[in-house]
């Protein structure tokens, strides 16, 4: 699959996560993901690059390669934002799809109706957009 689109400023997230191809489906289902690219490694099990395009940014994901002395145990340390037009449409998708609440939905002091979830490969997400009350 040819790269239908490089990353151009800003910041590119680049997650290395224990099942590459199934994160792909699973962010294709909870977070409408498009993908625009997939290389393998030499060994052609292993995903060596993947970029997809979701919500107008982009992310980048691999698969763990141990030779590399990549963690094979999430941090909980970050949180991947994704700022919406209607946070509880893909707030619901997401929880639909499988992930696992971590702050429940609500609106927040700042104005934004907002949550966090985690997705089943241990990756933190937060949703937010602006509140409509």
């Amino acid at each position: 699959m040819a790269e239908k689109q490089s990353p151009v400023g800003g910041v590119t997230p680049h997650l290395s996560v224990e099942g590459a191809d199934a994160a792909i489906d699973f962010y294709k289902k909870a977070f409408a993901a498009e993908e625009l690219a997939k290389h393998y490694h030499d060994d052609g099990k292993r995903l060596m690059h993947a970029h997809l395009a979701i919500n107008g940014g982009t992310l980048m994901l691999n698969d763990i390669f141990d030779e590399f002395g990549m963690s094979r145990t999430p941090s909980p340390n970050y949180v991947m934002h994704l700022q919406v037009d209607d946070a509880d449409t893909w707030w619901n998708r997401a929880v639909g799809a499988g992930c696992a609440v971590v702050m429940p939905i609500g609106d927040q002091f700042w104005g934004d109706r907002y949550g966090q979830l985690e997705d089943p490969f241990g990756v933190r997400w937060s949703i937010g957009a602006p509140s409509k009350r």
